[in-house]
C-alpha cells in the first residue's frame, strides 16, 4: 500500500482547500509513476492522469478506505494507459514462454563466474535505471502489467486480484515470467556493455547430464515463489538442497533477485510541474464547485 494514498485519505476528510490540493497533488504523482512504469511514454502518461484525476473529483469524499481508492484509482489508470499505449518498435509478443526464458549453459557459466559484479557508479546506477525500463517496455503489456503492480507498486496478489480481475495463480504466472524476461534482457544488455577482455571467466561448469539439467530447470520455475515466501516448506528445503550441490543455480537466483531489487527501487517520475500545477488548478475549482452544490442541495434531494 502506498503510504501517500493514506494520506490522501486523510486529507480529503478535513475538506479544506489546502488539504484537497495537496491530496490533489499527491493523486496526480502516483497516477502519473505508475502510468509512466505501465505506458512508457510521457505523452500518454500526462493523458492518463489528467482523464483519471478528472474522474475522481466527484468521488474523492466518497472514500474512506485508502485500499479502495488504490483499487479505484489503478483500475481505470490501467485501462486507460493500456488502450492508448503507442505501439512499441519492439513489438513483444502476447505469450511468454517459460522455456524461452530459462538460461542455457554458457549463460549459467558466466553468471557463475560474474556472481559477485556490482557497479557502484552514480553513472552505472543511471545507466541501469534506463535499462531497466528498456527492459519492462519489452514486455507484453498484461505481463508488464503484474509485474510494474508487484514489484515497483508493492501491492499484494489479493490487490492486483482486484485490479486486474484475475486469479492469483494466473498472477504468480505472469509475475514469474516477467522477472524472467526483465532479469535475461537486462543480463543481455550487460553483456553487450562489457568488454571482452573484463569479462570474468567462467566459474563452476554445468553438470551435462540430462537429468541434471532436467532439475535445474524444475528448480528455476519455482524460484519467484520461493524468493516470495510463497513456495510450501517442503518443496523449500528441496530447492535449497538443490542449491547446495549447484553454484549455478545459486548465481542465477542471485541475478534474478537482484532484478527484482531493482524494480523495487526504480525512482517514481514526476508530472511536468508546469502541467502539474495548472491540471490541478482545474481540478481545485471543479471539486469546490462539486462541493458547493453538494452543500446547497437540500437534504431530502434525491442524489
Amino acid at each position: 500500500m502506498r503510504a501517500e494514498i493514506e494520506k490522501v485519505v486523510q486529507l480529503i476528510q478535513r475538506n479544506d482547500p489546502r488539504s484537497t490540493e495537496e491530496a490533489l497533488k499527491l493523486l496526480q504523482n502516483t497516477v502519473f509513476s505508475f502510468s509512466m512504469k505501465v505506458c512508457g511514454q510521457r505523452q500518454d502518461a500526462e493523458d492518463t492522469m489528467q482523464e483519471v484525476l478528472l474522474k475522481s473529483v466527484p468521488n474523492l469524499q466518497k472514500f474512506d478506505n485508502p485500499k479502495a481508492l488504490l483499487v479505484w484509482l489503478y483500475k481505470v489508470a490501467k485501462t486507460r494507459c493500456l488502450m492508448n499505449r503507442r505501439k512499441s518498435k519492439f513489438a513483444p509478443r502476447e505469450a511468454l514462454s517459460l522455456e524461452e526464458l530459462m538460461p542455457d549453459r554458457r549463460e549459467l557459466q558466466t553468471l557463475s563466474g560474474n556472481a559477485q559484479a556490482t557497479p557502484e557508479t552514480a553513472a552505472m546506477r543511471g545507466e541501469n535505471a534506463k535499462r531497466l525500463r528498456e527492459a519492462i517496455q519489452k514486455l507484453p503489456p498484461d505481463y508488464r502489467l503484474v509485474l510494474v503492480l508487484h514489484d515497483m507498486e508493492e501491492l499484494s496478489d489479493s490487490e492486483i486480484s482486484e485490479i486486474t480481475g484475475l486469479r492469483p495463480g494466473t498472477i504468480r504466472v505472469r509475475l514469474h515470467r516477467a522477472r524472467l524476461f526483465v532479469r535475461k534482457e537486462l543480463a543481455r544488455q550487460s553483456a553487450s556493455h562489457v568488454p571482452a577482455a573484463h569479462q570474468k571467466k567462467a566459474g563452476t561448469a554445468i553438470p551435462s547430464g540430462q537429468p541434471r539439467q532436467r532439475r535445474c530447470k524444475e528448480m528455476f520455475a519455482d524460484l519467484s515463489n520461493y524468493l516470495d515466501d510463497e513456495l510450501d516448506d517442503s518443496l523449500c528445503a528441496e530447492l535449497e538442497k538443490h542449491m547446495k550441490d549447484c553454484e549455478p543455480c545459486v548465481a542465477f537466483l542471485d541475478s534474478l533477485e537482484k532484478s527484482i531489487e531493482q524494480c523495487h527501487h526504480e525512482p517514481d517520475q514526476l508530472p511536468d510541474p508546469r502541467i502539474a500545477v495548472q491540471f490541478r488548478r482545474e481540478l481545485m475549482a471543479k471539486y469546490q464547485a462539486l462541493m458547493k452544490n453538494v452543500a446547497q442541495r437540500p437534504q431530502n434531494a434525491p442524489n
